[in-house]
């Protein structure tokens, strides 16, 4: 991680970005443009690193559990706003990965960005996905993780994720891994994270509200990283037309549908950045990684407390269509 004329010490020192924002919804061309500006400020306030939240391109589907009836069978008004998100759903890799990593690239700036992603062809041909990926400074995709199972409703939507991506990546600021909402309550999932050496997890959550704060706490703590818990934001303006009747009123829910909760957690489990909640915010933090190497002293679950002569993990990477490999 050291670069030129860093000290060693500097070189464990990180700034990172959480964009709590609200994408353009349902309008991936328009919430592109916005990512790409939210990148190029935190680039400008020297971030190395900023992630936006859960399926941000182009919108959380909180109309599945908001809306009455969204779950019912043979809704035409569901159908036409399913068509509508799959429309604006991304292809990987595609054209909007492409504009991604060029800005990456140019702003020398790593990118985690969750997605709505469509696949077109070849097994899975028109199945969506709920998708984490993890660009490097230089431009490359360096990592593509589907949400394993999605939780409860969201298997209206979205299909069964695979194996790959269960793994941290290397950028210039740090080793880089996520897991995508309920996915940090599999505790095998969150161990195969943990073996591939993460300095820093990115967690994206809807809202990142009180269970999901324990969650990413926990995981710190385990881990012996630092999380960002990403939270969406989506104003009530944003639920689609055709779902709005008998939705709550304003008094039930507020300006906000879902109200970001974004929040940076150290390897000790305490809170470097406190939950922000109920406004859009570009939040910039400087990490000292240092903090791992402490905190290892007590505990390491992928080292000294792993006790391989006892236990034996293996993460299975099936691809559909492909013969399930090992690693």
């Amino acid at each position: 991680m050291e670069r030129t004329g860093r000290s060693e010490a500097d070189s464990k020192r990180v700034t990172v970005a959480i964009a709590q924002s609200a994408p353009v919804y349902l309008n991936k061309r328009d919430s592109l443009a916005k990512a790409l500006d939210l990148i190029q400020k935190a680039a400008g306030r020297n971030a190395q690193l900023v992630a936006f939240g859960e399926t941000w391109l182009p919108g959380y589907p909180a109309w599945l559990d908001v809306c009455p009836g969204a779950a019912l069978w043979e809704s035409s008004a569901v159908k036409d706003v399913f068509a509508r998100l799959r429309d604006n759903s991304i292809c990987i890799p595609g054209d909007e990965v492409n504009l991604l990593c060029e800005a990456a690239r140019d702003l020398k700036i790593a990118v985690v960005m969750g997605a709505n992603e469509r696949v077109d062809d070849g097994p899975g041909n028109g199945t969506l996905y709920n998708s984490l990926l993890t660009i490097s400074e230089d431009g490359q995709l360096k990592n593509h993780h589907r949400k394993l199972v999605p939780t409860y409703t969201e298997r209206l939507v979205w299909g069964n994720g695979d194996g790959r991506g269960l793994e941290a990546v290397s950028t210039a600021a740090a080793r880089v891994g996520g897991l995508i909402c309920w996915e940090h309550w599999m505790p095998l999932a969150r161990m195969a994270l943990h073996n591939s050496g993460e300095h820093i997890h990115v967690a994206v959550w809807p809202t990142v509200h009180d269970l999901h704060q324990l969650a990413s706490r926990h995981y710190a703590f385990e881990g012996r990283c630092f999380v960002l818990a990403v939270g969406l934001m989506m104003p009530d303006g944003d639920l689609p037309r055709e779902l709005r009747e008998g939705v709550a009123s304003r008094a039930d829910y507020g300006q906000w549908i879902e109200r970001g909760g974004s929040a940076i957690i150290g390897p000790d489990s305490h809170y470097v950045l406190d939950p922000v909640f109920d406004r859009e915010e570009l939040l910039i933090c400087d990490l000292d990684l240092n903090q791992i190497d402490r905190e290892m002293m007590t505990f390491d679950v992928s080292g000294h407390y792993s006790r391989p002569d006892l236990f034996r993990f293996e993460t299975k990477v099936s691809v559909p269509g492909e013969k399930l490999k090992t690693e």
